[in-house]
């Protein structure tokens, strides 16, 4: 007897096929049985993960704002404490002014 011969024709075959397998699906569901607080207790989860997720990404924005903050300060106290040359008012151009176009 070859394969051919047990399943029958083509169209009667995925017919088959597809009750069996429907049976057997529908058999192993019916065997599941769900803890009564499942629902509870993966919600529970899921939001104790999403608490965690929000406050490690609070804690990263934080720290990269203190260090921004520092950052900035230290760049600004690198910055030499004598005045420049551009405000001071003693360089030789001081008090000379562009010359004003006349309409």
């Amino acid at each position: 007897m070859t394969h051919r011969d047990a399943t029958g024709s083509r169209g009667t075959s995925a017919d088959r096929t597809e009750r069996e397998l429907r049976e057997a699906l529908a058999a192993l569901a019916g065997g599941v049985q769900a803890a009564p607080d499942a629902y509870r207790t993966a919600r529970g989860e899921w939001l104790r993960r999403e608490r965690r997720r929000r406050l490690v990404l609070a804690v990263l924005v934080m720290v990269v704002f203190a260090l921004a903050t520092l950052i900035g300060l230290w760049v600004l106290n690198q910055a030499p404490a004598d005045p420049g040359v551009i405000f001071s008012g003693t360089g030789s151009a001081a008090g000379v002014s562009l010359p004003r176009p006349h309409p």
